[in-house]
């Protein structure tokens, strides 16, 4: 087991946080979909908790932490009572959303990769599901409002992409047995600095080179 970066009651409040603003987007989504108040809050339960569910049923972390802290739940739940109430105000705050939101991606990915290395995964499947923490419950959230997932989009800035360096980061700490709360805190900032210029700069992937193809689409 590693140090922790954080102590517990820090972690705890920080973990809320970033469930808390990811539960915003996922609400903010359902509203633009015109879904009812109970369809905002399951979209907001989904995006803030799906990642860390994920990661927990995988490596065998059960029940998971979503359902033994009932700060889990609610926080969603008062995420989705602010939206359905001022969604238009919360809308002109998106620039603060996106800030909190990208320290959340920093937060869960490191997290999500040192818990999965403390329950016996290699370094490469802990990275693998670190990345899938931060970005997990953002793809369920994508799926069940019926649109292309922004993880597979060439057209949205760079998401994974810093998860997958903060969670390389960690692990390639671990290898060299070099993981400490500095090391730690430096993997959240990185992922948590290109999320946020990716959004500045709009840096996005590569799409496939030379995509005129003569195969006509659907063969």
């Amino acid at each position: 087991m590693y140090e922790q970066l954080f102590s517990p009651t820090v972690q705890h409040t920080l973990d809320l946080i970033g469930i808390f603003v990811f539960a915003i987007s996922g609400a903010l989504l359902a509203v633009r979909k015109n879904f009812d108040v109970f369809g905002i809050a399951v979209l907001a339960q989904v995006t803030a908790l799906g990642g860390g569910l994920f990661r927990d049923l995988i490596i065998g972390a059960v029940p998971p932490a979503a359902f033994t802290d009932l700060g889990y739940f609610l926080t969603p739940l008062l995420a989705t009572v602010l939206v359905f109430f001022l969604h238009p105000h919360v809308e002109r705050l998106q620039t603060g959303v996106n800030i909190f939101d990208a320290a959340g991606l920093g937060l869960f990915c490191v997290a999500g990769t040192t818990k999965a290395y403390d329950y016996g995964l290699g370094l490469t499947a802990s990275a693998c599901l670190g990345m899938a923490t931060a970005v997990g419950g953002g793809v369920l959230r994508d799926v069940l409002a019926n649109e292309v997932p922004s993880l597979l989009r060439w057209d949205r800035d760079l998401y994974a992409v810093p998860a997958i360096v903060g969670a390389t980061m960690v692990v390639l700490c671990i290898r060299f047995d070099a993981l400490t709360p500095f090391t730690s805190g430096l993997a959240v900032v990185t992922a948590f600095v290109l999320r946020l210029l990716a959004l500045r700069f709009h840096w996005r992937a590569p799409r496939a080179w030379n995509r005129r193809s003569t195969v006509v689409e659907g063969e």
